[in-house]
């Protein structure tokens, strides 16, 4: 079988030195963007501020002394305000540094191209928000220990009183002024970073790559489940196609049929005729359409849609079914015979390892002269599929390809599990 080629399974391996890594938790889980800190509003944050004081201060009536009553309750309001202002920017900056680093490499990505399509809209970046964010609360900490300094040293109760109203108001000015702007950029940010959706690491996937225009989307939606889900991404009005397919297993290793799933049919669902012992068990797979992706000159940026697809192939636990539209009518100039087919040389040889079928589709729509003999001529007698969903050619071919490449998904997967459990049960 060929090995799936992955970060994930190689982190995997050498996961077993360190059971209890960060990095190991990271890679077998996903949803991290789903679980970054929740940042509420400035305006929350600075209302719940200014009421801590009064809650959690009380006048110690246990003092005689006026002087020193007023010195100590001054002191205590303003450290209180100060600390309920300075903590939540201190557990926004450290709990998004923390959760960055646990995230899975795919979500990574996701976060990095989040965050650079923000940074187009306003140039702001996350680090410099966070870095905002930091540098306001040591403003407000230090204001705020010199403000409890100055009313625990008051001369008389009056002054003791007036340095808290005042130190009260400034410590509120300087959240104004250095916090407020970048906590709301935060929560704009968040609000984007938390929308993307999750991945199933633990489910075998194929993903459909190409050009664009060149037919992905009605192959996932002909193949797989008829009411495809659409996996939106915050950096992009384009989202990515994501199709299920039942496969049944007749043992460990064979697989017997697969089915489209009903629509209603959940991944914990178990099958009637799994419980009944028709087979060993079931799982719903993925098929999913990528964005297309474009021939570049080396050196050239990709925009965030390509760079979404090459991370879903480097970072998941995918197969790859190659479409090529080599009929001349793709419709996008990015996606003529030549572009196309030097586009195949450089995927497949960024990802040698890969479990791979390459498809010639719309064949009912003719084959430029000459493409197919180029095609393989790069392909050296590996198989392709000549496919037309018009005219039902290739499609039980197709549905083959796709189980076969499922199989070998679903063995990568299992022996990246077992290695999991044997660093489990080594703790």
């Amino acid at each position: 079988r060929q090995a799936l080629s992955t970060s994930s399974s190689s982190s995997s391996s050498s996961s077993s030195s360190s059971p209890n890594s960060a990095a190991s938790a990271r890679l077998r889980n996903t949803g991290g963007l789903r679980r970054l800190p929740v940042v509420k509003s400035p305006t929350e944050l600075l209302d719940k501020a200014k009421k801590t004081p009064k809650r959690t201060v009380k006048n110690d009536m246990t003092i005689k002394n006026i002087r020193t009553r007023a010195r100590k309750h001054g002191a205590e309001s303003l450290n209180s305000l100060t600390q309920a202002l300075c903590v939540p920017l201190r557990d926004i900056v450290d709990g998004y540094r923390r959760e960055f680093r646990r995230l899975h490499p795919f979500e990574q990505v996701v976060a990095d191209l989040t965050v650079r399509a923000r940074q187009r809209k306003d140039g702001l970046t996350l680090e410099k928000v966070l870095l905002e964010i930091h540098e306001a609360r040591k403003i407000i900490l230090e204001a705020g220990k010199e403000w409890v300094y100055r009313a625990k040293h008051a001369e008389t109760a009056k002054e003791a009183t007036e340095a808290t109203k005042e130190g009260t108001d400034r410590l509120l000015e300087l959240y104004k002024e250095f916090a407020f702007e970048p906590v709301a950029s935060m929560v704009d940010l968040q609000r984007s970073l938390r929308s993307a959706p999750a991945v199933q690491l633990d489910t075998p996937a194929v993903v459909l790559v190409g050009a664009p225009n060149v037919g992905k989307s009605s192959i996932v939606r002909y193949i797989s489940s008829a009411t495809p889900e659409i996996n939106n991404y915050p950096f992009t009005t384009r989202g990515m196609t994501l199709g299920h397919v039942e496969v049944f297993w007749s043992d460990e290793d064979q697989i017997a049929r697969a089915v489209v799933p009903d629509e209603k049919r959940k991944a914990k669902d178990v099958s009637p005729d799994v419980m009944t012992g028709k087979y060993a068990f079931s799982q719903l797979c993925q098929v999913m359409d990528s964005p297309g992706v474009l021939v570049r000159p080396e050196g050239e940026e990709r925009n965030e849609m390509e760079e979404l697809t090459l991370a879903a192939m480097k970072h998941l636990p995918t197969a790859v079914m190659y479409v090529m539209d080599l009929s001349g009518q793709a419709g996008d100039k990015c996606s003529s015979v030549q572009d196309q087919l030097q586009l195949r040389k450089e995927i497949r040889s960024r990802f040698p390892r890969r479990p791979w079928i390459d498809v010639v589709s719309k064949v009912d729509l003719g084959i430029v002269d000459g493409a197919i003999d180029e095609l393989e001529n790069i392909l050296d007698g590996s198989p392709y599929i000549r496919l037309s969903i018009h005219e039902g050619t290739g499609i039980d071919e197709l549905r083959a390809e796709v189980l076969r490449m499922l199989g070998e998904v679903r063995v990568v997967l299992d022996a990246m599990a077992a290695v999991d459990d044997r660093s489990a049960r080594a703790t």
